[in-house]
């Protein structure tokens, strides 16, 4: 038996070794290759679709006021309750009514938002020249800025009833409405 040191042969070397304290280094670079996600605080501008829907969609289903703008004239103004805000669908239109408002995202270039001091958003919509201004509609005068839904009154409403098929009209009692049964 042989009593020794084991050598290792010496690792096989094509080039002289460097210290590591002198060996290059990449650059480390505070700028990334990849373009990261944008971020927005309070306020913004954005061009991207699916970040405008994004936006937007705290709006659904909420009573908002609009000022539509063509250059920096106002053209109409108004409060609807939006019922759709719809994305890669060119075959529906954006309206706004008092009754209701729909929004396609495809229908504007960018939109600008910004927060108000009561911590609710202004929506500007932009196409070219023309402009939307969309903003929460005060539950009353006495609360500005306060979210609500659209409220049915139908206080302002008439109830009408048709005829029957036959065309002919059933002899009404001296209220206007028919006694029980359909005849008198």
């Amino acid at each position: 038996m042989i009593r020794g040191r084991l050598v290792r042969p010496a690792p096989l070397r094509y080039h002289q070794a460097v210290p590591r304290d002198r060996c290059p280094r990449p650059p480390r670079s505070s700028v990334s290759l990849d373009q990261p996600a944008k971020f927005f605080v309070n306020s913004g501008l954005v061009s991207s679709r699916t970040d405008i829907h994004n936006l937007l969609r705290p709006l659904l289903r909420q009573t908002v006021g609009y000022r539509y703008y063509r250059g920096q004239t106002l053209v109409a103004h108004g409060t609807g309750w939006v019922e759709r805000i719809v994305s890669d669908h060119p075959e529906i239109s954006t309206f706004f009514t008092p009754l209701s408002i729909c929004l396609n995202v495809d229908s504007f270039e960018h939109l600008e938002f910004e927060t108000r001091p009561d911590q609710l958003l202004v929506y500007t919509l932009v196409q070219g020249d023309e402009k939307v201004v969309v903003e929460f509609a005060p539950a009353s005068a006495a609360e500005p800025g306060v979210q609500q839904t659209f409220r049915f009154q139908p206080d302002g409403f008439v109830q009408m009833e048709l005829s029957g098929l036959d065309g002919g009209d059933a002899p009404n009692g001296p209220d206007g409405v028919p006694p029980p049964g359909g005849s008198n």
